[in-house]
């Protein structure tokens, strides 16, 4: 096995989010090998598929959790839907649909890994990206492409 050296930052941000896999006693161990991920000491390729958090409600999360492993996913990713946390610069809501830490541990209580992707941008039909227009206008490259 190749020694471990900088990871692309994909890589890396696979490696962020296995490692948010909540709920386990044990530790996991990950590591990249320059041609697949490595956890626990075997090379792994990872079948994933998407769940967007706020798009169901919290009592929905375990049942789509577990028809997700049964399907046959080792993973499923998310966005940060920053808009949703952040309606209004400087207030926070991670309560209801936007409960992150309790959908990363559904996902956990299921088996499942999560790839956590934290934008700021959001490609999957959300208005601006997830990118307001008032939290745009704090980004000075956002006015200078304005």
């Amino acid at each position: 096995m190749a020694a471990v050296g900088r990871l692309p930052g994909a890589a890396a941000a696979l490696l962020l989010a296995l490692l948010c896999l909540a709920g386990t006693s044990a530790a996991t161990n990950v590591t990249y090998d320059h041609r697949a991920l490595v956890i626990d000491g075997v090379r792994r390729v990872l079948v994933s598929g998407s769940i967007h958090y706020p798009r169901s409600t919290p009592d929905m999360w375990p049942g789509l959790m577990q028809k997700a492993k049964d399907g046959g996913l080792d993973m499923v990713e998310t966005y940060v839907f920053w808009d949703a946390h952040e309606p209004v610069r400087g207030q926070y809501d991670f309560e209801g649909r936007n409960d992150l830490v309790r959908f990363v541990k559904a996902a956990a209580d299921a088996g499942l890994y999560v790839h956590l992707r934290i934008g700021p941008y959001v490609c999957a039909e959300w208005n601006y990206g997830s990118d307001t227009p008032q939290t745009l206008q704090h980004f000075p490259l956002y006015e200078k492409l304005s």
